[in-house]
C-alpha cells in the first residue's frame, strides 16, 4: 500500500497491530507522553508528507486515560499530521464517545458530539470511520466532512448461528472458525430478536434478516420491543414488551451496553412473559457502575465485540458466557478499501 500510514494510540495499540497484521503492512512508529501536570504530547516519528494517514483511537475511559485525555491527544495528532503535510487523515475511531449525546434533551444541554465534529475538522481531519454509531442521522448530520459508519450485524450473526451468509455448490451454508458452543444452525426454531426500545427497530430488523439469512429462514424470525422510559442518564423503567414472544427464544440485540440497566429489565420482562433470554448481544460494552454486575447476573450468553475490552467485568464470573467477536478485519477491509482509488465500502455494509 503506497503513501501509506496507520497509528494507533495509546489505549488501542493492539487494536491497531491487528488491523496492520490484516493489511500487511507496519504499525507507523510515534511517541506519546504525558507531562507531569497531565498535559499531552503525541508525534509521529516517520514522515507523513503526501502520505493517506489513518490514525486509531477507540475514545472510552480505561485505566490509564480518561476520555477528555484521549480526545485531546486525538485531536492534537491529527493537528500534527497535517502541519506535517500529510495528504489525507482519516480518524478510525471503533467506539465513537459523545455520540449518545446527539440532542438536546432538556433546555441548555449540549449536543456533545456536533462539538465533537467540529474539533475534527477544525484540526484537519478528512473523514471518520466507526462503528455502530448510538445514532446514524445524528452521526452523519453533525459531520461535513465524510463519515462511514460499519456494522457489526454480520459478524454476530456468524458468531451466533456457527455459519456465514455464503453457500456452497450444493447451497449448504459454509461453517465458520470461531463461534458459540451451542451455535443456532443446530436449533433455529422459536427465535425472536429483540430491541432495547422502539428506537431499535431498525437495528433489530437488519439483524433478524441476517439471522435468517445464515439459517436459511423466511420470515420465521420475529422482531419486538420493550416499552420502556428512561428516568435519567442511567435509569430506565418498564416490563411490557410489543410483540409475541411467548414460548420463544429471545436474542436481545443493542449498540452498546453501559450500566446494564436496560439489559436487567429486558431480562425480567422476556421472564414475565414466559419466554427465554437466550443470549444478549451488543457492540460495545462499556460496563460502568458499581452494579453492572447484578444488572447482568442471569444473562446466559453475552456476546459483544472487541471496540471496548471488557476490563471492567470480573473474568472469574464470565468464563463460558462471555464471548468477544474481533472486528479487526472489517476495520481492515474498511480501511482499505478508502485507501484504493475508487474503492468502496457499500458491500461490508450488505
Amino acid at each position: 500500500m503506497n503513501n501509506f500510514r496507520l497509528f494507533g494510540l495509546e489505549g488501542s495499540r493492539r487494536f491497531a497491530q491487528r488491523v496492520a497484521k490484516y493489511l500487511d503492512v507496519p504499525v507507523s512508529k510515534h511517541r506519546e507522553d504525558f507531562f507531569a501536570d497531565r498535559e499531552t504530547y503525541a508525534r509521529s516519528e516517520v514522515n507523513v508528507r503526501a502520505s493517506d494517514v489513518y490514525v486509531i483511537s477507540s475514545l472510552y475511559a480505561d485505566k490509564d486515560q480518561s476520555v477528555p485525555e484521549k480526545m485531546v491527544k486525538l485531536l492534537f495528532f491529527v493537528g500534527s499530521l497535517v502541519d506535517a503535510s500529510a495528504r489525507r487523515i482519516t480518524v478510525v475511531c471503533p467506539y465513537l464517545a459523545f455520540a449518545r449525546q446527539d440532542r438536546k434533551t432538556e433546555s441548555r444541554a449540549p449536543i456533545s458530539i456536533k462539538y465533537l465534529a467540529q474539533c475534527l475538522e477544525a484540526v484537519g481531519a478528512n473523514r471518520v470511520l466507526t462503528m455502530d454509531i448510538h445514532n446514524l442521522s445524528a452521526f452523519q448530520n453533525a459531520f461535513r466532512i465524510p463519515t462511514d459508519n460499519l456494522e457489526a450485524k454480520n459478524l454476530l450473526a456468524d458468531y451466533l448461528c456457527g455459519v456465514d451468509s455464503g453457500r456452497d455448490s450444493d447451497g449448504v451454508p459454509q461453517p465458520v472458525e470461531t463461534h458459540l458452543p451451542d451455535p443456532l444452525i443446530n436449533n433455529p426454531d422459536d427465535l425472536v430478536v429483540l430491541a432495547p426500545d422502539s428506537g431499535g427497530m431498525g437495528r433489530a430488523k437488519r439483524f433478524r434478516n441476517a439471522l435468517e439469512e445464515r439459517l436459511q429462514l423466511h420470515n420465521k424470525i420475529d422482531v419486538a420491543y420493550l416499552d420502556k422510559e428512561r428516568m435519567d442518564g442511567s435509569n430506565v423503567s418498564g416490563s411490557k414488551i410489543i410483540g409475541d414472544v411467548k414460548g420463544k427464544r429471545i436474542i436481545l440485540l443493542d449498540d452498546m451496553i453501559s450500566s446494564g440497566g436496560t439489559v436487567r429489565i429486558c431480562v425480567e420482562a422476556v421472564k414475565s412473559h414466559k419466554a427465554e433470554m437466550y443470549a444478549v448481544c451488543a457492540t460495545h460494552g462499556l460496563f460502568v457502575g458499581g452494579n453492572v454486575e447484578k444488572n447482568l447476573a442471569d444473562v446466559p450468553r453475552l456476546v459483544i465485540t472487541d471496540t471496548i475490552r471488557p476490563f471492567r467485568l470480573k473474568q472469574s464470573k464470565w468464563e463460558n458466557r462471555l464471548f468477544v467477536i474481533p472486528t479487526s478485519m472489517m476495520f481492515a477491509q474498511a480501511i482499505r478499501r478508502t485507501h484504493e482509488e475508487g474503492g468502496s465500502i457499500s458491500d461490508l455494509l450488505q
